[in-house]
């Protein structure tokens, strides 16, 4: 939605949603080294979460991206705090835009708008962030630039790192700090990932992520045998300043013995930039190393002081990004792999094309609609694009005369397992409907079936229904109640009290009421609340069975408050599918789900009651239990509607909405007395 078409409360929960997603990838790159979205696609949600907040300055969050550099450390490395933070830098992706930093500097500093404001470009490396402090001449440590403020100290990683000297001359400031990046040649990363293929290691997507992940080793020893190098993009703390300019400082420290890169242009006005950034960009191919764009800063320290920072950049530097660089390439099949969802992925298998240094083979298809839209075929030519270290996708077919192959036919079956797949109407994904039974959701399931609000089997975490069904012991949720004990003790780790803990936990469960039942089959849709809603309707898994099978299933299954048509239609899907009957049938010999207790008519019967706070003398779902046993409904926030809050100690904006709103409060010996008086009535 455009953003000026967005509510308050709709750009609040854009933020917040931007926020969490924003911080999940800013890990996935700085601290594990491993991008899931490319960097276009970081960058749309950076620029999307500016654009928010520039709109809605109130609604500016604690946590905003805004604020933030990079990522916290990575645990198992001493902490360095940086003594001037190493910040990011703001991103223009045209050259209007780069015109228009220009132009904002010239504003900031007051300037008429015809002032020969000078500039240095660079290339921008694609690597890991490092600043190196030198006092009195030697190395006194290294470190990533981290969140900006605390980084990860690497001294003795960077020992063999070429690009960068351990000494700086007796001319040099007493406290220097270098800051550049750590970075791998396109023939260091080629060289790499064959060493890595010889030896049956770990293969490297790209050479920023093999730089990352080489430089961040506990073990000195494998960064040192790793082709690493290091090149200056600037520096932090200095007690003098050997230049009045950027070009004059980084010659400086040229000559000190660091590379600071052979592709740079100093003293430019922004037209020559950007001319220097066409050329760049069109050369890309064939440079040594990755760049994804160039780096323009104020050549002025005097005026780089003026113009400062904002919360995470400098107002005197930007980057201007390249766009993703494509290919072209033979299509030569499409196949599809379903998730641990269930969810059916297209890949486009592809004839080997280099694209950004990295030989690609695959690349997504998203789903059946982006088939049809780009109408690609097997035995057509395609265009390719990579950005990152994610799968790369196919932008389009290239037209050509030679005679195309049939129309992709988008599978209705799964190709796992063979259950049916269906497509929900308003949803581009088709999904398999086998559930518990299907190979590629299995694990996923069997995690869901055993979790806390569906079976709760105490001892039977990720790990070990890995190594379960590694080990051939479960195909299905019946299997785990049929593990042998002698089969378990083979198994190493497992020893006589462990394994009679184990099963004595699993033959617990063999009685759970049914609303957990219909929760851990998995069902999509069906939640907690719909499975309490199907179990006080039904009564028994048979007769949720029966009526989704019925000739009437909508009808039957809509009657019943709280189910729509969407639930129904799910419902329908699963027990259609014969895998799920079998499996259903598995289960119900080994388990035996237990009905609902009635709910009774009190005075507690039609209110909607919201508990909040820290709870001490029950538990939220132990509270919310007893409420729907008494006839009432539970709900997670406060509105209009809400007929009681339940306040526990530290309860906070919940409290304030409902006493705003005149809601009756009580606290926890309040509930406790309105229980008791219902279950008198009752």
């Amino acid at each position: 939605m455009p953003v000026a078409a967005l509510t308050e409360a709709e750009a609040a929960a854009e933020l917040a949603r931007l926020a969490e997603a924003i911080a999940q990838h800013s890990a996935a790159y700085y601290q594990e080294d491993a991008p899931k979205i490319s960097d276009a696609d970081y960058d749309a949600l950076v620029q999307r979460n500016a654009a928010i907040e520039a709109a809605f300055p109130d609604l500016v969050r604690a946590d905003s991206p805004s604020f933030r550099v990079g990522a916290k450390p990575a645990a198992g490395f001493g902490k360095i705090s940086h003594s001037r933070p190493m910040l990011s830098l703001d991103n223009v992706f045209s050259d209007d835009e780069a015109m228009e930093f220009a132009a904002r500097v010239r504003r900031f500093l007051n300037l008429p708008d015809d002032a020969d404001v000078r500039f240095r470009a660079e290339a921008k490396i694609d690597g890991l962030s490092c600043a190196l402090r030198f006092e009195g001449g030697r190395l006194v440590h290294g470190a990533t630039r981290g969140d900006g403020a605390v980084g990860e100290e690497v001294t003795a990683n960077l020992a063999a790192v070429t690009g960068l000297a351990h000494r700086v001359p007796e001319t040099a400031p007493a406290v220097t700090e270098i800051r550049g990046e750590v970075y791998m040649t396109k023939a260091g990363f080629a060289a790499l990932n064959e060493r890595q293929a010889q030896a049956g290691a770990k293969i490297f997507a790209n050479p920023r992520n093999a730089a990352a992940g080489s430089l961040r080793q506990l073990d000195p020893a494998v960064s040192a045998a790793r082709p690493l190098a290091f090149i200056v993009h600037g520096w932090g703390e200095m007690t003098s300043l050997p230049g009045a300019t950027q070009s004059a400082v980084m010659a400086a420290i040229g000559d000190w013995g660091f590379d600071t890169g052979a592709y740079a242009l100093g003293d430019a006005s922004m037209a020559q930039c950007l001319a220097f950034t066409a050329d760049l960009e069109r050369r890309r191919a064939e440079l040594p190393f990755d760049i994804d764009g160039v780096v323009y800063k104020v050549e002025r320290l005097d005026w780089q002081e003026r113009l400062g920072q904002v919360a995470r950049s400098p107002r005197w530097a930007v980057a201007h990004k390249f766009p993703a660089e494509q290919a072209e390439t033979t299509l030569e099949a499409i196949d599809i792999q379903v998730g641990r969802t269930g969810a059916l992925t297209p890949v486009a298998r592809l004839a080997a094309v280099t694209v950004g240094g990295v030989v690609v083979t695959n690349a997504t298809l998203h789903n059946e609609d982006e088939i049809a839209r780009l109408d690609v075929r097997v035995g057509d030519r395609v265009r390719v694009q990579r950005a990152g270290d994610v799968i790369p996708q196919v932008l389009g077919v290239v037209p050509g005369d030679a005679p195309r192959g049939p129309a992709f036919v988008f599978p209705d079956h799964c190709p796992a397992c063979g259950s049916t797949a269906v497509r929900e109407e308003d949803e581009a994904v088709r999904r398999c409907t086998g559930g518990l039974t299907c190979p590629a959701q299995r694990h996923e399931r069997l995690r869901h079936f055993v979790s806390r609000n569906a079976f709760d089997i105490e001892g039977l975490g990720t790990e070990r229904l890995e190594l379960f069904a590694a080990a051939g012991l479960i195909d299905g949720p019946a299997s785990l109640f049929r593990l042998e004990r002698e089969r378990l003790l083979a198994l190493p780790g497992f020893k006589d009290k462990s394994v009679d803990k184990l099963l004595a936990a699993i033959d617990e469960r063999r009685q759970v009421s049914l609303d957990r039942f219909l929760f851990a089959l998995g069902i999509r849709h069906v939640g907690e609340v719909t499975a309490r809603d199907l179990a006080r309707a039904f009564k028994s898994a048979e007769a949720v069975q029966a009526a989704a099978m019925d000739a009437e299933a909508v009808n039957r299954l809509t009657a019943v408050n709280g189910i729509g048509a969407v639930v129904a239609e799910a419902l329908i899907d699963f027990f259609a599918e014969p895998h799920n009957q079998a499996t259903l049938a598995a289960l119900l010999a080994e388990v035996s789900p237990q009905p609902l207790p009635e709910v009774k008519q009190t005075g507690l019967s039609g209110k909607t009651i919201v508990f909040t706070g820290s709870l001490e003398k029950f538990t939220r779902e132990e509270a919310e239990a007893q409420a729907e046993l008494l006839g009432a409904k539970t709900s997670g926030s406060v509105s209009s509607k809400t007929s009681l809050l339940v306040a526990g100690p530290g309860a906070g904006s919940k409290l304030a909405k409902a006493q705003a709103l005149g809601i009756q409060v009580v606290d926890e010996d309040g509930w406790l007395a309105l229980v008791a008086a219902a279950q008198a009535e009752g």
